[in-house]
Order: structure tokens, then sequence, then C-alpha cells
């Protein structure tokens, strides 16, 4: 059995239109011969009747009375909805298919409400019910807990069904079909030059994502990475390939050729340098409080007297009160950005840090702070320099180059 699955987000499936254009795509696998699990976000965006903050608007959102537990239990809904009603489209259009919840799919979770884990997917029931239809419709986004209680994994959940459905079914692929054509070298609202990547590998794609590209989740792309699952994010309203996600090593392009692949780009950072004389009792201090307080913290430098690190803008000042509280006397810089360079090409290759400085000096960017790995080097500048940074670096590893043109299908 010759299996793919196909991810549709919201935009996707949010009204009739673009429902029967995503339809194309699943009629188009079926006549290829392959048995598709369909994978659907809840239809549409908040305004939108049963979108996923429609839904917890109807509750209060953040001020509501309800735990996460009955949140869970209502926005679950949105997705259910979305695969009923593409399922009957698909039906009226002469393909066999049925529709499944996350928990009839086999997922499996914990009780984390809200950010749900995959603990297992049992899908024994999914594989027999292919065998006498050509198409599942699985509600993504969603599983049940040990005890029966529903599930949501939290943001990108989708793809993450998506992924782990592939992992678990052995399939050839996962298309992800979404209102862009692929993923691009740059965001094209900044960088009206970025272009679409043709083949990335998993890894490059995961620290893209990480550092602010928003295509898919890096928790799914980590899972389809263990399953060697190739992913294709492509545009619902055409027929371009897109961008494929996959290993690399035998993909028709050498990395080499390419150490800067793309540029991400985050925004809302700010900056906080602790000082002290007893470098031991500095640095466990400063992170047991971090901890303590559930302030995540990322770009992190150690030094002999000091401890430098970032949080999210809208933590910065419960962080200074928590490190105040401990006798120091911490220091903020707000309204950051981290910008970041990243490609599977610039391992072991000289030269890429020194063109990313040269490239913000000639714009007088100010670098507060940088990292670097295998295959990203990050930079910090202040939030007003951010796009220009981006221009910069985008244009700096020149990553402009002719468009593929794309076939819209109607």
């Amino acid at each position: 059995m010759k299996k793919l699955v196909q991810k549709f987000g919201g935009t996707s499936v949010q009204n009739e239109d673009m429902r029967k254009r995503a339809a194309r795509h699943v009629k188009n696998a079926v006549a290829q011969g392959y048995k598709v699990v369909v994978v659907v976000s809840a239809m549409g965006r908040e305004g939108d009747p049963y979108a996923t903050d429609t839904l917890l608007s109807l509750v209060n959102k953040q001020s509501s009375h309800v735990g996460t537990r009955e949140k869970d239990m209502l926005i679950s809904c949105g997705e259910v909805i979305s695969s009923v009603v593409f399922t009957e489209l698909l039906l009226s259009e002469g393909i066999s298919a049925t529709s499944m919840t996350g928990a009839q799919a086999g997922f499996l979770t914990n009780e984390e409400f809200g950010e749900a884990r995959i603990i297992d997917i049992t899908s024994r029931h999914l594989e027999d019910t292919l065998s006498h239809v050509d198409v599942v419709v699985v509600a993504g986004f969603q599983g049940v807990s040990e005890n029966g209680e529903w599930t949501t994994l939290g943001r990108g959940g989708s793809d993450t069904s998506a992924t782990a459905l592939a992992a678990s079914l052995q399939a050839e692929r996962v298309d992800i079909f979404t209102d862009v054509e692929g993923i691009m070298t740059a965001d094209p609202r900044i960088v009206e030059e970025a272009t679409i990547i043709d083949s990335v590998t998993y890894q490059e794609i995961c620290n893209m994502a990480y550092q602010g590209a928003k295509v898919i989740h890096p928790r799914a792309v980590e899972i389809a990475m263990q399953a060697k699952i190739p992913i294709r994010i492509r545009s619902t309203v055409s027929s371009a390939p897109g961008t494929l996600i996959t290993v690399g090593a035998n993909e028709q392009y050498d990395v080499q050729d390419r150490p800067v692949t793309g540029i991400a780009h985050m925004s809302g950072i700010s900056q906080i340098t602790v000082r002290g004389n007893d470098y031991l009792s500095l640095q466990t201090d400063v992170f047991q409080e971090m901890a303590k307080a559930n302030i995540s913290v990322d770009f992190i430098n150690i030094q002999p007297a000091a401890v430098v690190y970032t949080v999210p803008d809208e933590r910065a000042e419960q962080a200074m009160h928590v490190l105040r509280e401990k006798g120091y006397e911490p220091e903020c810089l707000s309204s950051c950005a981290k910008v970041s360079a990243v490609g599977a090409g610039m391992t072991g290759v000289p030269g890429v840090a020194s063109k990313i400085v040269a490239a913000l000096a000639k714009e007088n960017i100010q670098i507060f702070q940088s990292a670097d790995s295998h295959t990203t080097i990050w930079v910090l500048v202040k939030e007003e320099d951010m796009e220009k940074a981006v221009l910069a670096l985008h244009a700096m590893f020149q990553l402009e180059k002719p468009n593929n043109s794309a076939t819209d299908e109607g």
C-alpha cells in the first residue's frame, strides 16, 4: 500500500473555494495510486466561526473560568468539524473517504493540556480503514490520554500530527499545504527579492523555524527527521513542487555551494546582563531563579564576572525583579531582535561570520551579542535595525535568484 500524508492548514480549508482547491491535490494523489491520509486544521483564522481563536473567545480566552482541560475539549471541536466537512466534499466528488478524530486515528498523549506530547500512535485501525477507502481525513492537533481525556498538541500541532502519522504509517512523504509556495530565503514582507528554497535539510529548517520562520513547526520536522520521512511545503492554490525538506545528501544540490540557506528573524527580545564577583554563585543563582520563575532564557553567554542572556520582552520586568530580590543589579536592553543566518553549508567554511559582521557594519548596525553553531550564526541587534539587518545579510550571501514559475490551478 503506497501511502501519502497531506496536511491542510486553516487557510487551506477556510472556505468552499479553498477546500475545493485542496481536494484537487487529494484527487491527484489518489489518481497516482496513493492511499491518502489527510490531516486538517480548524477552518480559517480568528473571526471565522470554527477557528481555534474564535472557539476560545466563547469562554473569554485568557480570563476564562474554565481550565485548560475544558479548553482542550472546546478547541478540539474545530478540527473535528473541519474533518467532517472536508470528508463530505471528497465524497461529493466521487472519492471514497471517511473521517476520524485524533483519538480514533490512534494518538495517545500525556495530560499536559494545551501542550500535550505524543506518547504513542496505534495506527492499526487507520491502516485497516485505508484498505477499503482511498482517503482518511484526520482531525489534526489532538489526541487522547490514557484516562480518556481529550488533549491538544499546542502550537503547530497539526503539522506534528501529520509527520507523526507519516512516521507511524511509513508513508512515502508528507505534503504540507499552506498559503505560501514554499520556504523562502527570508520573510518576503521584508525582502522583496526573497525566493523559494528548492531543497533544505531537516536541520536547516529546524533552525530557521526556531529562529522565527513560521512555515512549519520544528517539532514536526524533528519527528520526520527521526523517521527519515521527506516533507514538502507546498501551496494549496498552485501545482508548484514547493520546498523539499530531507536529509540533503542525495538531493540535487551541494550544500557546500550554499553556505547560507536563509535569513530568519525574531523580535521582542530583551538582553539581560548580570555581574558579580563570585562567578559560581552568579551562574547558579541566575539560571536557578529564571527556572523557578518559569522564564525561558536564550542566547546565553557566560563570562567569568558576568552572565548575559535574553528573555522575551514581556518577561523582562519579572526577570529583573527576581534578580534584584537576590541582591543583583541587572542591566536590561529591551526591544532587541535576533537575526540568524542558517545554512548546513557553513560548517567548516571560513569567513561566514566575518561577512555577517562586515554587512552589518556597512549599515551602521550595532551587534550586541552573537553566537554560532555548525549551521547557524545569530546576532542580536536593536529591533529598529532588524529589517535593515535582514536585508543586508540576504544581499551579502546573494540569496536572490530567479523565482520558480508556479502553475496556478485556477
